[in-house]
């Protein structure tokens, strides 16, 4: 009996920068299928910006004074780009819920003992929030058409309003990445995801004029990283906006919202890695 004994080849290791890229996407890819499979999520995702954007625009809409007019219509417009900044960044509780529930499953640990570029793990994962989070500001901007929202400016600006959008998304949901690796349950990264995002998104300019606050909470607004997204979206999109202020960011809103996400990416996903590379589950 004669036996034939295969060579086994390694192949060498690939450049580390196309080994990240493809380790994220597979990652991404599993993770959208996941949520395929519970589209329980996606909907439930969507009932909150679709609730809020009814609520504020037909419960407050008449009593709010925007550039000098309570017109509804007027306020409806303001209103959006503060209920989007809003649902991308809500985006955060979720994307922490999900990696605390793959460490609480051991399925980090897994992933920790395969041949994959180190951050591929949380970045497959942010970016297939992004991609829902994406799904979810193009129904809400079918929403907010039929509520009479409109833009005024250019196809260009709006998908740029929409692109900033997006950016300050995927920045948050590097906090919640790092939310996640750092508590015990996924009920904990919720909570945690939340409690700190109501007081950024409500001492800002994403719902009131911010001229209208107290001297000292107008200057924390102003310079509120969430408050320079919203600006620039409206700017991009045409719609009215706050009283004029001596804060840069507010103006240079566009500017402003890149340089703060790209801060943002920077500073947590670094953490985030390192977290990951120290957590058990």
């Amino acid at each position: 009996m004669s036996a034939v004994t295969d060579t086994v080849r390694v192949a060498p290791p690939g450049n580390p920068v196309t080994q990240s890229v493809r380790d994220s996407l597979v990652v991404a890819k599993r993770n959208l299928i996941r949520m395929s499979r519970i589209p329980e999520m996606i909907i439930f995702g969507l009932i909150q910006p679709i609730m809020f954007v009814v609520l504020f625009a037909y419960v407050f809409g008449g009593s709010m004074n925007i550039g000098g007019t309570t017109d509804p219509g007027v306020y409806r417009e303001f209103l959006m780009a503060g209920i989007f900044a809003q649902t991308v960044t809500f985006a955060t509780a979720g994307a922490g819920a999900g990696i605390a529930d793959d460490m609480h499953k051991g399925l980090i640990d897994r992933f920790r003992s395969l041949p994959m570029a180190r951050g591929a793990v949380l970045t497959g994962r942010t970016l297939a929030d992004l991609v829902q989070t994406a799904l979810t500001l193009v129904v809400l901007a079918v929403v907010a058409l039929l509520v009479g929202w409109r833009t005024h400016t250019s196809v260009g600006e709006v998908l740029g309003a929409f692109g900033l959008l997006l950016l300050l998304g995927y920045a948050f949901t590097w906090i919640g990445a790092l939310i996640g690796l750092s508590v015990r349950t996924p009920e904990a990264a919720t909570s945690g995801g939340l409690v700190w995002l109501f007081p950024v998104t409500f001492v800002s300019n994403a719902f009131v004029d911010s001229s209208k606050m107290t001297p000292w909470l107008q200057h924390v607004a102003d310079w509120n990283p969430f408050s320079a997204t919203v600006q620039a979206c409206r700017e991009l999109f045409g719609n009215p906006g706050v009283s004029p202020s001596d804060a840069w960011p507010m103006q240079h809103p566009v500017w402003a919202s890149l340089i703060y996400s790209v801060l943002i990416v920077a500073i947590f996903r670094t953490l985030a890695v390192r977290k990951y590379r120290s957590a058990a589950a």
